[in-house]
């Protein structure tokens, strides 16, 4: 029998990650042509109707965007506080597309927008060591032995270990620039790492997520990501999610 699987259907609407999708499978959340439908083997039809709360599905055009995010914008649809937003400078058909992982309002650098919520999981998952680099600048020279503790990690909240590779490039007593790869995604991480000693980030930018950079692309500007590119980070993220 011929179809699409429903947890593929459903994320291929773009409303949640094929995971997301079995739960609300699983919970009863979802109806095909009035019935509800508990089985995550069940093939979606061409003219089949698929409800989730009650409310209509269908499947959309994944697309795929690089972004340059400048310094000043907040990495989120909508602020309660009414700061600025990527989405204040991203034009009106990109309006759809979600972040992969944030970027705080200082920071800036590369940030994947995409509706692809299967690609935006396997991004952001903490279970696949995804790896994230950054350009950091901070107001002093760094300790050796500082750099050995982050690289071993260290407590940047209650119970939350933060670790990160870390090569220094240029230092002196002003000022240490270093490239630093993370593996994991917590909130304000580089930040609260360097807090953690005393020292102030002035520069954070991330140049690299999985095997995507900012190559071609300025400030502010932002770009589709090629078929290709897309199939090369696919194949990436299987590989170290096997690992």
């Amino acid at each position: 029998m011929s179809g699409t699987r429903l947890n593929k259907y459903i994320a291929s609407s773009g409303l949640c990650s094929r995971r997301k999708a079995d739960e609300l499978i699983e919970n009863g959340s979802v109806m095909v042509n009035g019935k509800i439908i508990t089985e995550f083997g069940y093939l979606v039809k061409d003219k089949d109707k698929v409800f989730v709360d009650k409310k209509l599905i269908h499947p959309i055009k994944h697309e795929y965007y690089r972004f340059y995010k400048p310094a000043g914008y907040i990495t989120t649809c909508d602020d309660e506080k009414g700061r600025k937003t990527i989405y204040d400078i991203l034009p009106e058909n990109l309006s759809g597309l979600k972040p992969v992982g944030r970027l705080d309002k200082d920071s800036t650098g590369l940030l994947i927008l995409t509706n692809d919520g299967d690609l935006i999981n396997s991004l952001t998952h903490p279970s696949i060591k995804v790896p994230k680099v950054y350009m950091v600048t901070v107001n002093s020279e760094v300790k050796r032995s500082e750099l050995e503790q982050m690289a071993n990690g260290i407590e940047i909240e209650k119970g939350k270990i933060a670790y990160a590779d870390i090569q220094v490039l240029e230092i002196d007593n002003k000022h240490t620039e270093m490239q630093i790869t993370l593996y994991q995604g917590m909130n304000r991480q580089i930040r609260k790492m360097f807090e953690y000693f005393g020292y102030e980030v002035r520069v954070l930018k991330r140049i690299q997520h999985a095997t995507l950079n900012l190559d071609g692309l300025k400030r502010g500007e932002f770009k589709p990501i090629k078929p290709a590119q897309i199939k090369e980070l696919k194949n990436f993220l299987n590989r170290i999610s096997n690992d």
